[in-house]
């Protein structure tokens, strides 16, 4: 088990993170949970720490959210995030987790400066289904590489301008089932070890609180300031990442 102070400082507020994010409060912060934790250790081992603390948020968040879905957007999206999954096992190490990143992080801070530049209209038609399909495959492949889905995924689902309880349950369920794709290719790389699986053990206890705080806050934040937090985590995520390529 990993036992060094300065890894349990960064891990402590990533797993706080992650478990405010699967609730749907501050869920543009999650993607900060592997940069974070990655100033500690390699980005492989850092994913590979952090994904048993995702499945158990996964699974606290669903059963708060689960009946707030909505289903056929999990229906359009879900199998290309999946692809996407697919992709990211058989190219992994193709390509430097850096490059990876910085590709991201590029991609969300131009998404956020478009839309304060030219916000969206209030009767601006939805986006094409086929930008779904092709943004859940990119959310699928970074979510593999470095937990780092959100970013592609809300390229589309944000101009939906769904309620915050129905977009923070879609992406509960999307997320879950994402993540749970990851075990057997992760095995299958390597990254799945006795070290990382105990020390993941010893955050567990922390995700409950994480995802307690968020809900109660998802059910009572205003649509408005729902979405600027989400926007200020798609800033902050994209900031760090490309620093992260960049460094």
């Amino acid at each position: 088990m990993i036992t060094g102070w300065a890894f349990y400082a960064a891990a402590v507020p990533a797993v706080l993170l992650i478990g405010l994010s699967k609730s749907g409060f501050a869920s543009g912060f999650g993607a900060l949970a592997v940069p974070l934790l990655a100033l500690t250790v390699p980005v492989p081992q850092a994913a590979a720490i952090l994904l048993p603390v995702l499945c158990v948020a996964d699974v606290l968040g669903l059963t708060q959210l689960l009946r707030e879905r909505d289903r056929d957007l999990v229906r359009l999206l879900l199998p290309a995030g999946l692809a996407g999954i697919v992709l990211g096992a058989l190219s992994f190490g193709l390509l430097p987790v850096p490059v990876v990143s910085g590709v991201v992080g590029a991609i969300t801070l131009a998404f956020l400066a478009v839309r304060t530049v030219f916000p969206p209209h209030a009767d601006a038609p939805p986006p094409p289904r086929w930008l779904g399909r092709v943004l859940a495959v990119v959310s699928g492949y970074t979510s593999f590489v470095a937990h780092a889905g959100s970013p592609p995924i809300a390229f589309y689902v944000l101009p939906l301008k769904l309620k915050p309880v129905t977009f923070a349950a879609t992406m509960a369920v999307f997320f879950a089932a994402i993540n749970l794709s990851k075990w057997l290719p992760y095995a299958w790389l390597g990254l799945i070890d006795w070290r990382n699986l105990s020390t993941s053990a010893v955050l567990l206890p922390l995700t409950p609180l994480g995802v307690w705080i968020g809900v109660k806050f998802v059910r009572r934040v205003p649509q408005a300031l729902f979405y600027r937090l989400f926007n200020l985590g798609l800033l902050l995520t994209g900031s760090k990442l490309l620093w992260d390529a960049w460094r």
